[in-house]
């Protein structure tokens, strides 16, 4: 059997109607968001299924609808007897639904720490003051390179490094912009600004991290029953302590996605399955690593595709 690996998406997967197919055949979907409303004070499926798409998009609800999307994912995965992945890791978000699923934390207060961590990330940064934009074509030196060069003074860096020359910067919006200049001239395929209101996994969120550790620290934390690597250095972590501290640097250092999938490929991980609405992360598992088999789950047919592929647990 393959050895597999489970991925969850973050922020920008979402959508109106994602997860209407499994939720017709599991009713564990709709129980767990379900859960969620329960936390949170408000109907979060409602919201889902029927939108609107403005209020979906606002960062405050997109984090727990990622981590209830992820989470009912898993657990439809297990009902369904699909194999136990041997490592979990999720992109920026998707961290908190793969300590989730790996057994350290209870969904009930991941759903609370993802809503708080929310808040505080929209209140770091004035609306309007950050950006982000996705450049394709420059390595990270390059790139870094022309941050330094247009940060006269503000922020301005590298946040998700996500696939061969496909990378996110961060920071100041006047900055991003510079930058956005700096990298076309200096030969990027593409540099464009990102439809976000806060600029993640940058300096800017300093003051977020802060109140996130507090946050972090009021939570109970078990021992990962399933290996998760952390975004910020590429590393399982088993303490409280250090999966704390990763989830306090995670909101102001950038993402590694890159460095991940290639140590999981390193692991001798063969397939990696996207646990979540969309295929993002499939794609760009693709792109880092030509030979992984990289299959998203979301729906009934995705399911029993990546079951008969992967085997099961039976």
């Amino acid at each position: 059997m393959m050895t597999t690996a489970f991925v969850f998406p973050g922020q920008g997967s979402q959508a109106v109607g994602m997860l209407r197919e499994l939720a017709a055949a599991y009713a564990s979907v709709s129980e767990t968001f379900r859960q969620a409303s329960e936390v949170l004070g408000y109907d979060l499926w409602k919201l889902v299924r029927e939108g609107p798409e403005a209020e979906l998009n606002m960062t405050e609800h997109t984090q727990p609808a990622m981590l209830a999307a992820g989470v009912a994912v898993w657990k439809v995965w297990n009902e369904s007897g699909g194999t136990r992945p041997a490592f979990l890791a999720g992109h920026s978000l998707g961290e908190y639904t793969a300590l989730v699923c790996s057994g350290a934390l209870a969904f009930a207060d991941a759903v609370g720490l993802v809503a708080a961590r929310a808040k505080c990330m929209q209140a770091a940064v004035p609306a309007g003051e950050g950006a982000m934009a996705a450049v394709l074509g420059l390595e990270l030196p390059e790139l870094e390179q022309v941050c330094a060069a247009a940060a006269d003074g503000q922020v301005v860096s590298c946040a998700n490094l996500n696939a061969p020359g496909q990378i996110v910067i961060a920071g100041h919006r006047e900055a991003v912009e510079r930058a956005i200049a700096g990298a076309r001239e200096a030969g990027a395929k593409r540099a464009v600004l990102l439809p976000v209101s806060v600029p993640s996994h940058c300096r800017l969120m300093m003051g977020a991290a802060e109140q996130m550790h507090a946050a972090l620290q009021r939570v109970a934390w078990g021992r990962p029953q399933i290996p998760v690597i952390h975004n910020v250095d590429v590393k399982t972590h088993d303490s409280s302590g250090e999966i704390i501290a990763a989830l306090v640097r995670q909101l102001y250092e950038p993402v590694r996605w890159l460095q991940t999938v290639q140590l999981l490929r390193a692991r001798g991980v063969g397939m990696i399955i996207e646990c979540g609405p969309g295929k993002v992360l499939a794609g760009l598992c693709r792109r880092i690593e030509s030979d992984l088999e990289c299959l998203p789950v979301f729906d009934p047919a995705s399911l029993d595709a990546a079951i008969n592929v992967s085997g099961t647990n039976a």
